[in-house]
Parts: C-alpha cells; sequence; structure tokens
C-alpha cells in the first residue's frame, strides 16, 4: 500500500513540475522582454533606456520596482507622464523580470543598487534622481549610501526600509529554504500563485481600485516562474535582517529627498518605514496622503511626479498637491479580498 502511495505522490509532483514548466513558458511567451541586455559585469540586467531629450528639464531618473515586480510596474505609469522631460531608465533588479540574479550578493539591497550602479555607467548616466517604490525603497536608500556620487536625489514611494515587528508571509519563508524551497517553487507556487494575481493586486491597492488592466498591463505573473518566484522570497526574507544592519546608517544621507505614503497602507507600515526615512534624512519632506493604499506610483502618479520636480529643484508645493490627491482619493473604498503583506 505504502508502494502505491508513493508512486501516486511521485506521479503527481512530477505532473506539477511539468505543468509547471509548460506555464511558465507560456508567462514568458505573453510578457517577452521589452528592453536591451545590459551587462554589468558576469551577467547582465534587463532595462529599457529612455535617452535624454533635447529639451529635457529634470536630471536623469532611475526606477526601481518592489517585491514580486519587473520594470512594466513603474513604466506603465511614469513613462507617459515624464516622456521628453528626462533621460530614464527602468530597469528589472537582479533576478527579476528578465535580468539575471548574478552572484550572492544580489541577494541583498545593497548588492542590487551597485548591479544597478553599473547599468547606469553602462548607460553614460553619471548622476540620477533614484525614485524606488517599496522594496525598491530599501534599494534607493542604498544607493545612496554606497554611491552618492551618483545620486541626485531621493523619491521614496510607499517604502520598505526599516526593520519591522514580526516576520513576512510563510510562503516567503517556505520558497526561500534549501532543497524544499525549490520544490515548492517547480510545483505548487505557480498553480497557485495563478489564482492570487488579481485578488492580491487589489490587495496591494486597496482601499483604492486596482485599474482593470493592471495585471495585463505590469506582468506580476512572471514573478511566478520557479526561478524568480525564489529570488523574489529570498530578497523578502532577508530584507529585514538587512535593514536592521544598514538602517542606522541613514543618517549619512545628504540629499534632496521626498516620502509619498498612505495612511491605509496594509503591505508596509508607514509609520515604521516613512516617517523612520523622514526622522533620519536630513529635510527629507513627508507627504502623507489621506485613505492611499500601497500604490502611489499608479494610484497618485501626477502627485509622485511633482515629488520628482521638487528633488530636482523646481519650485513645487507639494503639501498642496497631496491636498488635492487626497480629494481625489476620499471616495474610494476597495476592499481587499485577503491578506498580502511584505511584513506578514
Amino acid at each position: 500500500m505504502m508502494i502505491y502511495f508513493l508512486a501516486i505522490l511521485v506521479l503527481l509532483v512530477a505532473g506539477l513540475v511539468v505543468w509547471t514548466r509548460i506555464k511558465a513558458r507560456e508567462i514568458e511567451a505573453q510578457y517577452p522582454p521589452i528592453g536591451e541586455m545590459i551587462d554589468v559585469g558576469g551577467y547582465a540586467l534587463h532595462a529599457v533606456h529612455v535617452p535624454r531629450p533635447e529639451r529635457a528639464d529634470l536630471p536623469p531618473l532611475v526606477f526601481i520596482h518592489g517585491a514580486s515586480g519587473n520594470l512594466r510596474d513603474q513604466m506603465a505609469p511614469f513613462r507617459p507622464g515624464l516622456e521628453g522631460r528626462a533621460e530614464m531608465l527602468f530597469i528589472d533588479r537582479p533576478g527579476h523580470g528578465w535580468s539575471e540574479r548574478g552572484g550572492a550578493e544580489n541577494q541583498t539591497p545593497g548588492g542590487q543598487a551597485s548591479a544597478i550602479a553599473r547599468a547606469m555607467q553602462a548607460k553614460g548616466m553619471t548622476k540620477a534622481i533614484i525614485i524606488g517604490h517599496s522594496f525598491g525603497g530599501a534599494i534607493a536608500a542604498s544607493f545612496a549610501l554606497d554611491h552618492p556620487q551618483m545620486t541626485a536625489g531621493l523619491v521614496f514611494l510607499a517604502p520598505a526600509t526599516h526593520p519591522w515587528p514580526g516576520g513576512v508571509s510563510w510562503y516567503y519563508e517556505l520558497a526561500s529554504l534549501p532543497l524544499v524551497g525549490p520544490l515548492f517553487a517547480h510545483t505548487l507556487a505557480l498553480p497557485a500563485g495563478l489564482t492570487r494575481l488579481e485578488s492580491g493586486s487589489a490587495c496591494v491597492f486597496a482601499p483604492n481600485p486596482k485599474p482593470d488592466d493592471y495585471v495585463d498591463i505590469t506582468a506580476p505573473a512572471l514573478v511566478l516562474r520557479p526561478q524568480a518566484f525564489r529570488n523574489n522570497a529570498i530578497d523578502v526574507t532577508g530584507l529585514k535582517p538587512y535593514l536592521s544592519r544598514v538602517s542606522p546608517r541613514y543618517r549619512e544621507i545628504k540629499t534632496p529627498t521626498a516620502i509619498v505614503t498612505g495612511d491605509s497602507d496594509s503591505s508596509v507600515l508607514a509609520h515604521i518605514h516613512s516617517e523612520g526615512l523622514a526622522r533620519d534624512i536630513e529635510e527629507a519632506e513627508l507627504v502623507w496622503i489621506r485613505n492611499l493604499g500601497h500604490k502611489p506610483d499608479h494610484v497618485v502618479t501626477e502627485l509622485a511626479i511633482r515629488a520628482i520636480e521638487k528633488v530636482a529643484g523646481l519650485d513645487v508645493d507639494l503639501q498642496a498637491a497631496a491636498a488635492m490627491a487626497e480629494a481625489q482619493l476620499a471616495n474610494d473604498h476597495a476592499v481587499c479580498p485577503g491578506e498580502v503583506s511584505l511584513e506578514g
């Protein structure tokens, strides 16, 4: 009896592995690379580079996406609003989207920041405003610490930058483990994740409504491919210990900084991260938005652009812009159909 049970189990696991491989290839065919591969020293990062326009009124801009994302997530809202105003680099973080992972150093925000710096140098970008959303905020902060000469300013959007109480979601912990993690990533993660793409994205946006085409435009399904899923899990589970070591150094950052965050963010605790940045970075401007969730990049894009302009030195009243954004969100009451949180 035990032999039959084991045989059925082996067949089930093998079937899930094959199905995952086939489905991952379908996802890749649906969301192919849309940029170029930039060699950063033995491995390549996938990026979309928008050259400097003749009439640029802003310095170069580099956009860093968050956990479970890829460059499409930042390019969708920001490229249309900033086209013709600045040189821009939208980049898949190491091991995400279509970027190669590189070495073990890329398991930390600091390592990923250095990889992004090399990609900038390869495109002739000597200095830029760094814009980081969520997990990308930790990378933006590390970039400013390790590459201050390349940092023209910082814009944090619902950032994850400080250690927090508790841990992370169980599936991140499971997928990051040796042996068990790869097995989970190659069998159950993709079919389970596909059932949660729409509802999980809705939770990230709540209380603001998720755009109907968000999943199609930003391709979060790419993170469900086995190796990408593992990379994402390793990043997320390693974030808190990394921030415990690095966040005390934020007082070293001496660059114009703006932080845009919502009081209804259920993914990252704004009173820990955003308020922590405002406390730690001298003269950083914190912009609180009532009734805003975890996606200021998509929900209050114009305000985020005003923050970029302010950091670039333009005369912008961010608090007045925030009041206008709040008025537009006052009647948002979208409900999260589950719990999705970087902080568990």
